[in-house]
């Protein structure tokens, strides 16, 4: 499920290693359990879900004996106990990690609605418990329409702008997997995600999963006239991006291209400039050496985009990267400043050579005996 699921089974305190040495022993918890859970003692639901968020914390093979325990672990979920309800939230998220039948069964028996109110809650473990079940939750391609039609959407991004900072990535990785439901775009985009997106870009370490999250919603965001003209609008919303692309990790920078190629490709005579004053040039250049193949791609269609005319130039002045970024240097800086352009491109082509040449190396490493030297390793086909 990718990164639908990768919000880990919460871990309970006793980190001892679940009672599942016999068949016989399994059932015999799961028994003893299931009836702790359906006891008028207050107390002893609570020490049952917590056993059940401890022996499914690793056990796919629980997840499934423990089914039966969603009914009464949601109705924990509706008492006026803070602790009941974490301790029943919690473990329904354990038995939701990696179960797409379990998933379905806690939308059905009602959990939605406690789980929502969870998310307003003033209790912030609660709102977090809240939003990373709803990670998991929505990772369920059923339950993503359903999750969406509840009014879910608006509360995780109140959390955006509002939650821990815990809370916050977990609302974006949920708001992340409800959007890979196609008609869920466009409720997203009508809570105005896009402010507190930018702000988190801003504020998080660049490298981080929260900014990568942030950078995949707002690519797809960006696909709406709306979106481009709020990211436009938004103080600072395109150098954030400019910077992911620059100093983000490779699966950011790759998103981060792909927002403003998205944005000249719709209108560019309406976005090229914005996106040329925020300086650009030097990440896209490096982009297209030491970025993913996708990245290269798009940092050199946005490149050509870029320049004073995006259609290809005659023979007397070749299409080529170093024509590219010279016609744009000197539109932004005069004719007399394209050596700028020059030098940018040999410090890429330097350290594309050099990583070339070590990739070289590294491979003749592995197919020369150790004892000879590299340069005498010869073209012979191996013997298996």
């Amino acid at each position: 499920m990718g990164i639908e699921d990768s919000s880990a089974a919460i871990p309970y305190a006793d980190s001892a290693a679940s009672r599942d040495s016999s068949p016989y022993s399994s059932a015999s918890a799961v028994a003893h359990t299931l009836l702790l859970l359906q006891s008028d003692d207050p107390n002893l639901r609570v020490q049952a879900a917590k056993e059940i968020r401890r022996l499914t914390k690793t056990s796919q093979r629980y997840r499934r004996n423990f089914s039966a325990a969603v009914g009464p672990l949601v109705d924990m979920l509706c008492c006026d106990s803070a602790d009941a309800n974490e301790a029943g939230l919690a473990a329904l998220l354990n038995l939701a990690v990696k179960d797409e039948t379990n998933k379905i069964k806690i939308i059905d028996a009602g959990a939605l609605k406690p789980i929502i109110g969870f998310l307003r809650s003033e209790n912030l473990a609660l709102q977090e418990h809240a939003a990373a079940a709803l990670i998991t939750l929505s990772a369920s391609s059923v339950n993503k329409p359903i999750i969406s039609a509840s009014g879910a959407i608006p509360c995780l991004v109140d959390i955006l702008g509002h939650g821990s900072s815990q809370a916050k990535y977990d609302a974006v990785m949920a708001l992340y997997n409800l959007s890979t439901h196609p008609d869920n775009l466009t409720l997203i985009l009508h809570t105005n995600p896009i402010p507190p997106l930018i702000n988190l870009l801003k504020s998080c370490k660049k490298s981080s999963k929260t900014v990568e999250k942030c950078t995949a919603l707002l690519e797809s965001l960006v696909g709406f006239e709306e979106g481009r003209t709020v990211l436009t609008s938004e103080s600072g919303g395109i150098l954030a991006v400019v910077e992911i692309l620059e100093s983000g990790s490779l699966q950011s920078r790759e998103y981060a291209v792909g927002i403003l190629l998205t944005m000249c490709q719709s209108d560019r005579s309406k976005y090229r400039e914005p996106i040329l004053r925020e300086g650009v040039i030097p990440g896209l250049l490096e982009l297209t050496v030491q970025g993913t193949v996708k990245s290269q791609s798009k940092a050199q269609m946005l490149l050509r985009l870029l320049r004073d005319t995006p259609y290809p130039r005659s023979e007397i002045e070749p299409d080529t990267l170093e024509n590219i970024v010279c016609n744009i240097i000197s539109q932004i800086d005069g004719e007399d400043q394209t050596g700028k352009a020059k030098q940018m491109l040999a410090e890429m082509v330097q350290v594309s050579m050099e990583q070339s040449l070590r990739h070289l190396q590294q491979r003749a490493l592995v197919c020369t005996p150790a004892d000879l030297p590299i340069n005498s390793c010869t073209s012979e086909v191996t013997l298996k």
